[in-house]
C-alpha cells in the first residue's frame, strides 16, 4: 500500500466554535476551504474541521493530535494570553521532548511539543 496524503478529520458538535479555535486560536493555515469544511495545514499533515457528518453530541475522538512547535514557551505565552486554558503545563517528559497539553471546544486533546536540539529525532537522518 502506498500513502499519497493523510489528514485528521475532526467532526465536532459546535462547528462554528471548533473552527474558530483552529484558525484564530492556534491560527493554523487554512489550506483549502468548502461548504461545510476548512481544511488546515499542520506541518506535514493536515487538519479538516467539518460540519457535516456530526451528531451534535460531544466528539468520540479518542487520540490526540500532536503537533511540533518550534518554541513551545512563545506558543505558551501566545494560548495563555488568549485565554486559552491548559490542561497541563509545559514539561520535559522521561523521553526527552518538551510537551504541553491542552484541548480543542471538544476536549480533543493537543499536544503540543517542542524537540530539543539534542533529542534523537534532530538526529534521525532517515
Amino acid at each position: 500500500m502506498e500513502i499519497l496524503s493523510s489528514r485528521v478529520i475532526l467532526r465536532p458538535a459546535d462547528y462554528p466554535t471548533t473552527l474558530a479555535f483552529y484558525r484564530d486560536t492556534l491560527g493554523l493555515a487554512i489550506a483549502r476551504e468548502y461548504p461545510g469544511g476548512t481544511v488546515f495545514y499542520a506541518g506535514q499533515s493536515m487538519i479538516e474541521v467539518a460540519a457535516h457528518g456530526a451528531a451534535g453530541g460531544p466528539s468520540h475522538f479518542h487520540g490526540a493530535l500532536w503537533l511540533q512547535v518550534r518554541d513551545l514557551e512563545q506558543a505558551r505565552s501566545g494560548l495563555v494570553a488568549g485565554g486559552v486554558p491548559l490542561v497541563r503545563d509545559a514539561q520535559r517528559e522521561p523521553w526527552g521532548l518538551h510537551e504541553m497539553w491542552l484541548a480543542d471546544p471538544d476536549g480533543v486533546p493537543i499536544v503540543l511539543v517542542q524537540v530539543p536540539e539534542d533529542h534523537p529525532l534532530r538526529r534521525d537522518t532517515r
